[in-house]
């Protein structure tokens, strides 16, 4: 199979191209493929050159061999390999693939430059257009869902803690069991807005709720990290931020900060709105003193201390 057709085949992961080319590969390309057959969530964060090491090859034999598999270079096929991972590893061998760490400070270092990394491509790859489009479907909902399971529960809570400020009517979908979440979102339909949140592994219940949805007639969101991926097929706009397996744990760094400027854009069209709900809400606040405000707090004596100090 020439490096054209390999091109081509557009759903061809990285194993596949492996299992594909395996018998025409020379002695060191076998090497460096067992390795990763064998180690892909190792192997993916390996450098060409770390790689080649292990397999006992040369560097320049690592590279090769990726390009031959139908890769731009090494640093394509290393991104399109993680890529898969976020999605098939389980959370044991996401766990092993935190062995590329050496102490402390080398997790620190690589999971904020992950974050920065994800912020900048993030910002690079924005969908002004959909953004908007987002923005002016919430705006005219009758009702809004909000739905994310799993490791995106904490954003769809962070984004339903703020638009219940921003709206009257707003429904966090919270439930892993498919009848609970039916039961939920039940009466959605014409005029509603469904807004569902998921990054790899992509949550089955959030995929059928948005299902559900479009069906019944109402308007469909997703936040996300790319186009090509099952939590897009029943959406109406689609916002990415990219979101990177930081071992076990998913780093949703951009998926956040994408969510906070979807509520400050919607908070700028409600201003009046919410002028009125935190004059309110200030007023049962202080009430029944909900915050600390250090005004009640009853600081020690100057004598206090002092006897504390003898």
């Amino acid at each position: 199979m020439s490096q054209n057709e390999i091109k081509s085949e557009q759903l061809a992961g990285v194993v596949e191209r492996i299992n594909a080319q395996m018998d025409s590969m020379s002695k060191g390309q076998k090497a460096i493929a067992a390795y990763i057959l064998s180690n892909y969530e190792t192997a993916a964060y390996m450098t060409a050159a770390k790689l080649g090491e292990t397999t006992g090859v040369s560097e320049s034999t690592v590279v090769r061999f990726s390009m031959e598999l139908g890769y731009e270079g090494y640093p394509h096929f290393q991104k399109v390999l993680q890529e898969e991972l976020k999605v098939k590893l389980t959370s044991v061998q996401r766990l092993n693939a935190a062995s590329r760490f050496t102490d402390d400070a080398s997790v620190l270092k690589a999971i904020l430059q992950a974050d920065m990394d994800s912020l900048k491509h993030t910002y690079e790859n924005l969908d002004d257009q959909s953004f908007s489009k987002a923005v002016n479907m919430i705006l005219e909902a009758k009702k809004i869902y909000i739905m994310g399971l799993r490791s995106s529960s904490p954003l769809s809570s962070f984004l339903h803690f703020y638009l219940t400020i921003l709206f009257d009517d707003v429904r966090h979908i919270h439930s892993n069991s498919a009848n609970e979440v039916f039961e939920q979102i039940l009466p959605i339909g014409p005029g509603d807005v469904m807004i569902g949140i998921s990054f790899p592994r992509y949550s089955t219940r959030t995929i059928q709720s948005m299902q559900y949805a479009q069906n019944r007639g109402a308007n469909v969101i997703v936040i996300t990290d790319k186009a090509d991926t099952p939590m897009t097929e029943h959406a109406d706009v689609a916002l990415f931020a990219r979101s990177d397996m930081a071992s076990f744990v998913d780093s949703l760094t951009a998926p956040l900060s994408l969510i906070n400027a979807l509520l400050v854009a919607l908070g700028m069209h409600r201003k009046n709105h919410i002028e009125q709900s935190f004059e309110a809400l200030e007023a049962l606040w202080a009430e029944y003193k909900v915050y600390d405000t250090g005004k009640d707090r009853q600081l020690p004596s100057s004598e206090t201390q002092e006897d504390s100090e003898s």
